[in-house]
Formats: C-alpha cells, structure tokens, sequence
C-alpha cells in the first residue's frame, strides 16, 4: 500500500478500466429500466449542458487545480513546442483524417450496411466529433499520467480559443454546409463550468489557505484530503452519462459495433502522430503526455449539442457523438496505459 501510494495509484487507479466498465453497465441499466431517473435530471439543464454532470466534472478537476502552482504558468506559455504540436494536430490534421477515414469505412467498407443517407449522417456526426477537441477530461488524463498541471492548463486555454473561431468553418468546409449553427452559450457555459470554475476555485483555495496556515499544511493536509475525488467524480460522470444513453446503445448494437471502428482507429492515429512528434522533438514526458492526449479526446459535450441542433436527436449523427462517449473512456485508459509505460523512452 505504502509502495501504491509513492506511485500515486491508489486502489481505484489501479483498476479503473473495471471500475469504467461497471459504471457503464450501471448507467446504461438505470436508462433502460428507470426511465424517470434520466427524465429527472434532464430538466436539470441549461444551454443543453446537465448541471449534475457539470458538479461532478467540477468535482474532477478541481483537485488538480490546487496541485497547479499558478506562478508556473507563465513558464509554461514561454515553451512553445508543446503548444505547437497540440494546436497543429489538433486543427490542421485531426478534423480532416477524420473525415477520411471516417468517409472510407461508412460509404465504402459498410456500405452494404447503410443507406447513402445514413451513410451521410454517420459521417457528420464523425466530422463533429473530430472538430472539437477535449477541454475538460484532458485534466484526468494528465493526473492519471503525472502531466505537467500547469502546461496542460496552457495547452487547454490555448485549445478553447482556437475553438471559439475554427470550429464552425471547418465543419463547414467538411460538410459543405454553409451555415452551421453552433450553440454558443453551450460552448461558452462548457468553458465556464469545466475550466473556469475549477480553475478560480484551485487558485483561491491555494492562496487563501497558503496564506492562512502555510503551504507545508496545504500540500500535506489539505490537499491529501481530495485523495479519489477526481476518480470518483470520473466514475460518477460516466454512471450518469450512460443514464441518457442507454436506449440508444441497445437499440442499436450492430451499427454501434460499426461506428466504433473508424472512431477506434482515428483516435491511435492522432495519438501516435502527436506522442511520436513529442518524442522527436525532445519534449519532456510529462509534456509530451498531455499534448498526445488532448487531441485523441475529444469535447463530447459539444459535438452531441452541435448534432441534435443540426440533425435531430434520434438522428444517425448524434447516435455517432453518443459512441464517441462510449468508446472514448476506455480508449483513452488504454492511452493512459501506453503514456506510463513509455516514461523511460523520454528520460
């Protein structure tokens, strides 16, 4: 236990896959057979963002907010080459290799499988998805890979502003629509709730108790005492996720089986294309982690928004952002795995 607690994994790191695997299970369960629990929570939205889901992701990342010594930031934005391998793989190469690839299996691989139109629709919802990068889970997974806090902070701010003017015209070139109404107030309240709450909180927490009882009480006590809460928090999200969920996973397993696939393969491939660039460009592990992970994610909240305004909620599109939940935890877990165990390549 004292060896599992240097390490910094603790009994739920250490299984959480099983843990993931369980939460979704439980989730898609509690759609399926008590509907009145999603119907619930449902009126409990703004800007088509769940508040629950919003404490709990809170919950996630304020823990590792308070890790962050803000004073390093500034640091951080003065190394560039982190900075340009995420901005490049994110908006220069991921939304296009998804649409390829998500193009090829859909109207060719599987077009015995779809109509054209649901082809067509399928192919959207992968465009959305491709589009719009992680913002908040990326904290998780660079915890769960020891990132640099204060750069993946840099590196997400950075992300969100790019976001906020690239979004739309490039969804727009790919789908060769020439008006795509993006919900703003559920991109700008996504920025508020994931980022800038946590972030106020992690930062007034630290200076305020820092100021108040000293930082040896802060980084030993205080600190110590959100021990799993961002796990937790991880666990909790999931379960309720699933909970919307659960009615469109079941009615469609095959085509879901199929929808993963080219989702599967885009996410290692922009993985290994940013991580090998990382490697090459000598970027230090705890850098390189973060930067491979951010685009591999991507801003579910937004995509599935996007495809119900656009397509309509029981359309192929937002079907497609729903497997892009479901395959993504267990996928980036995998990543996870794949970044910790090639520490040594970057040392």
């Amino acid at each position: 236990m004292e060896k599992e607690q240097k390490q910094g994994i603790g009994f739920f790191e250490k299984y959480l896959t099983i843990w993931v695997a369980i939460c979704i299970v439980a989730g898609v369960a509690i759609g399926r057979f008590l509907p009145i629990v999603p119907e619930t929570l449902e009126r409990l939205e703004v800007a088509k963002i769940s508040i629950p889901i919003a404490i709990l992701i809170w919950l996630m990342i304020y823990p590792m907010m308070l890790k962050i010594d803000f004073s390093s930031i500034v640091e951080a934005s003065k190394k560039p080459k982190g900075l340009a391998v995420t901005t490049v793989v994110n908006w220069l190469i991921k939304p296009f290799t998804m649409y390829l690839i998500a193009a090829f299996f859909f109207q060719f691989v599987f077009k015995n499988w779809f109509s054209p139109e649901l082809a067509e629709n399928y192919l959207a919802g992968a465009v959305l998805l491709g589009a719009a990068p992680c913002t908040a889970m990326v904290f998780v997974w660079s915890h769960l890979t020891k990132g640099d806090g204060a750069y993946t902070l840099v590196q997400v701010a950075v992300n969100n502003l790019i976001l906020l003017v690239a979004f739309t015209p490039i969804v727009a070139f790919l789908l060769g629509v020439s008006n795509v109404p993006i919900p703003y107030d559920t991109l700008f309240l996504s920025v508020a709730f994931f980022i800038i709450i946590p972030l106020l909180g992690g930062y007034l927490s630290r200076k305020f108790i820092i100021k108040a009882k000293g930082e040896e009480y802060f980084e030993e006590v205080f600190v110590k005492k959100f021990n799993g809460v961002t796990i937790t928090g991880l666990l909790l999200t999931l379960t309720l996720i699933f909970t919307f969920q659960g009615d469109a996973i079941i009615n469609n397993p095959v085509h879901i089986v199929l929808i993963a696939i080219p989702l599967i393969i885009q996410t290692f491939l922009i993985f290994f294309l940013a991580y090998g660039w990382a490697k090459a460009w000598k970027l230090p592990h705890n850098v390189a982690g973060p930067a491979a992970l951010i685009g591999s994610s991507n801003f579910f909240e937004l995509a599935v928004a996007v495809a119900i305004t656009l397509f309509g909620a029981q359309s192929g599109a937002a079907l497609v952002t729903v497997v892009g939940v479901l395959v993504e935890v267990p996928l980036m877990l995998t990543l996870v795995k794949i970044v910790n165990k090639t520490k040594k390549a970057f040392d």
